[in-house]
C-alpha cells in the first residue's frame, strides 16, 4: 500500500505498481506522471465516481482495480487503453456499460455485486476473454454476441435474474468453470437432507483456520448427543454475495453432497447462532493434508500455479485424479455441478489421497432436465482435464514414458477436446483411471 503523500512527493517515480486507498474522490493527477512505467494500478476502497480523460495517458497499464468505489457507470475511457487485460469493479454501483467501454484486450473482468441489467453487444469483441465474473447483478439475459468469446473458460453468473440459458453457452469450446445458481433459469432444488442441527451452544470455538469469500472457518470442540467431545471445523457464512454466488446456494450444495471418501465430510448445519448466521460443521481435516496447487495468478488467469520444484510420482497422479474424478462423479449423480474443480480446492496427504471441497461456485440442478445435466457435466469434464494436465506436467520424463502415464495423457486429451458433446461422462473417466491403476508392470514406450 502506498500513500498519497509518497505519490505527490515524487517518491513513486518509475513505479510499475501503485496501490492507493485513502478516501480518494478523484484520481490524483500525479498518477499520470508514471505513464511510462505504470502497469498495475489498484484504487480499490475509495470514493471514486469517474475516471478523467487523462487516463488514456496510461498506455502501458495492464491491470486495474477499482472495487469498492462509487462508480455507477463503467468508465468509457478504459476502452481506449491498448494493453489493459485485467479489470476489477467488484461491489460498486455500476448499472450501465456503454458500447466499446470494455477494452477488446480484456482477459479477466470482475463486475461482481453491481447493478448491471444488460451487457453491451461489443463484449463479443473481447475475443481474448478467459474469465468473466458477473455474480450478484441484475442480468436477465446474455447477449448473443458473447458467443464470440470462444476463449472463455471461467464464467460466474450466479445470483442474477437470468430466465434462459442459450444453447451457445454449452458449446463454448474452452468453458470449464461455470456457476449459474440463484437464477430463475435454475430454480432452487429441494434438498432432502437428514443432517442434524448442531447448536452453537454445543461448540467451543478455538483458533481461526481460514477465511474465504463466503465465510470464516474455525477449529472447534463439539460435545455431541452421545456426550463425547471431538474436534470439528465450523464455517460461519458472512451472508454476502461472493465472486461465485450466494452463500445459501453453497450451503445447499454442501448438504446435498452427502458422504464420499474424497469429499470433506459435512456433519451438520449450525443452529442457534447468536447473530442468526448460517453455518455448517465439518469433520476436521487430519493433519498432513496440504493444498495440491495454488490459485491462478494474474499471468495464468484461469490456471492454477505450482511451486517450481513440484514433482508428482505416477502413483500420486493416478491416486489424485481417481479420487477427484470419483468425487465429482458422485456429485453429478446427486445433481451438483461443483463449478470450481481446481487443484487449489483439493487437499492431498503424503500418500496422494485427495480431499475435494469448497462449494462456493456449486450449482444444484434438476437431474430431470437431462439436456442441462449432460451439458453441465461435460463442461466440468474439461476442468478435470485441466487438473489432469497439471498433474502430468509435473511428472518426471521417466514417469511420462510409462504406458500408464500415456494412457492418462490420452484421457486428458479426450476430456479437453473442444467438441463439448464428445467428452466422456465422469463415470467413464473413473472406469478408465481404475483400469490404469490396476495395470501392473508398466512398460516403457521407447
Amino acid at each position: 500500500m502506498h500513500t498519497l503523500e509518497q505519490l505527490q512527493a515524487g517518491e513513486l517515480a518509475g513505479a510499475t505498481r501503485v496501490k492507493l486507498s485513502c478516501n480518494l474522490t478523484e484520481v490524483p493527477s500525479e498518477i499520470f506522471d508514471l505513464a511510462e512505467t505504470l502497469e498495475i494500478l489498484d484504487l480499490s476502497g475509495n470514493h471514486l465516481t469517474s475516471l478523467p480523460d487523462a487516463f488514456t495517458r496510461l498506455q502501458n497499464l495492464r491491470i486495474a482495480f477499482f472495487s469498492d468505489n462509487d462508480f455507477t457507470v463503467f468508465p468509457e475511457v478504459l476502452g481506449k487503453l491498448p494493453r489493459l487485460e485485467m479489470i476489477g469493479f467488484k461491489a460498486c454501483q455500476i448499472g450501465h456499460i456503454a458500447e466499446d467501454a470494455i477494452p477488446h484486450t480484456t482477459r479477466w473482468l470482475i463486475l461482481t455485486n453491481n447493478q448491471i441489467a444488460e451487457l453491451p453487444a461489443s463484449i463479443g469483441k473481447c475475443t481474448r476473454m478467459q474469465k468473466l465474473m458477473l455474480a450478484g447483478n441484475k442480468l436477465k439475459a446474455l447477449p448473443p454476441e458473447l458467443a464470440s468469446c470462444q476463449n472463455l473458460e471461467l464464467f460466474r453468473i450466479s445470483a442474477n435474474q437470468i430466465t434462459h440459458l442459450p444453447d451457445w453457452l454449452f458449446s463454448l469450446p474452452r468453458l470449464s468453470w461455470l456457476a449459474i445458481s440463484g437464477n430463475p433459469c435454475n430454480p432452487p432444488a429441494s434438498t432432502a437432507t437428514d443432517l442434524p442441527e448442531i447448536s452453537w451452544q454445543d461448540l467451543v470455538l478455538e483458533e481461526q483456520l481460514g477465511e474465504g469469500a463466503s465465510g470464516i472457518i474455525s477449529r472447534a470442540h463439539w460435545q455431541n448427543r452421545a456426550n463425547s467431545t471431538h474436534q470439528v471445523a465450523v464455517k460461519v457464512f458472512k451472508g454476502e454475495v461472493t465472486s461465485d454466488g450466494l452463500p445459501e446456494d453453497e450451503m445447499q450444495a454442501c448438504m446435498r453432497a452427502g458422504a464420499h471418501p474424497n469429499l470433506v465430510q459435512v456433519l451438520g448445519k449450525l443452529g442457534q447462532h447468536p447473530a442468526q448466521k448460517q453455518g455448517l460443521v465439518f469433520e476436521l481435516i487430519p493433519a498432513g493434508y496440504r493444498n495440491l496447487g495454488g490459485s491462478p495468478s494474474f499471468e495464468s488467469c484461469t490456471r492454477d500455479v505450482y511451486a517450481e520444484d513440484t514433482v508428482f510420482t505416477l502413483e500420486e497422479a493416478i491416486s489424485i485424479s481417481l479420487g477427484v474424478a470419483s468425487a465429482t462423479a458422485h456429485l453429478h449423480a446427486r445433481g451438483i455441478s461443483h463449478g470450481d474443480l481446481y487443484a487449489h480446492n483439493t487437499l492431498v496427504d503424503e500418500t496422494g489421497h485427495p480431499l475435494f471441497g469448497d462449494f462456493g461456485a456449486a450449482t444444484v440442478y434438476d437431474q430431470a432436465n437431462t439436456t442441462l445435466a449432460t451439458a453441465l457435466e461435460r463442461l466440468e469434464v474439461r476442468a478435470f482435464g485441466c487438473l489432469l494436465e497439471d498433474l502430468l506436467d509435473h511428472l518426471t520424463p521417466e514417469a511420462m514414458a510409462q504406458e500408464r502415464a500415456q494412457r492418462l495423457l490420452q484421457l486428458k486429451q479426450v476430456c479437453m477436446q473442444p467438441e463439448v458433446q464428445n467428452r466422456p461422462a465422469f463415470s467413464f473417466i473413473v472406469e478408465q483411471i481404475e483400469s490404469i491403476s490396476k495395470q501392473v508392470m508398466p512398460s516403457s514406450l521407447n
